[in-house]
C-alpha cells in the first residue's frame, strides 16, 4: 500500500506597505529611509510619498495639498513625475518635512 502524497499550497497575499504605516513617526521613517538609501531614485521617493498618502487617505491628502485626487494619484504613481512644488505640497499635507544635511 502506498501513501498518497499531499501537497500543501502556499497562499500568497499582495503586500501593501501603506497598511503598515500607522503613525506619523512610521511614515516619516519610511520616507527618510527612501531619502537616505535611494536619494537618486526620484520615482521611488514619489512612490513612497504615494504609499504614505494612501495610508493617510488620498482624498484627504489631495484636499490638504490643494490638488485633485486624480492628479495626486497620477503624480505619485509608478510612472508619475511630480513637480518639486507638488512634492512640497504633498509633504506638507502629509505632515512630514524633507531634511537636508551636509554630505
Amino acid at each position: 500500500m502506498t501513501k498518497a502524497k499531499t501537497t500543501q499550497k502556499t497562499k500568497t497575499l499582495a503586500y501593501d506597505v501603506a497598511q503598515q504605516l500607522r503613525t506619523p513617526e512610521e511614515m516619516a521613517a519610511y520616507l527618510d529611509a527612501w531619502l537616505v538609501e535611494a536619494p537618486d531614485d526620484a520615482a521611488g521617493i514619489a512612490r513612497a510619498l504615494g504609499d504614505i498618502a494612501r495610508a493617510k487617505g488620498m482624498t484627504q491628502v489631495a484636499r490638504d495639498a490643494g490638488l485633485s485626487r486624480e492628479s495626486l494619484y497620477k503624480a505619485l504613481s509608478e510612472n508619475g513625475n511630480p513637480s518639486f512644488a507638488t512634492v512640497l505640497k504633498v509633504a506638507r499635507a502629509l505632515g512630514v518635512r524633507l531634511h537636508a544635511e551636509a554630505a
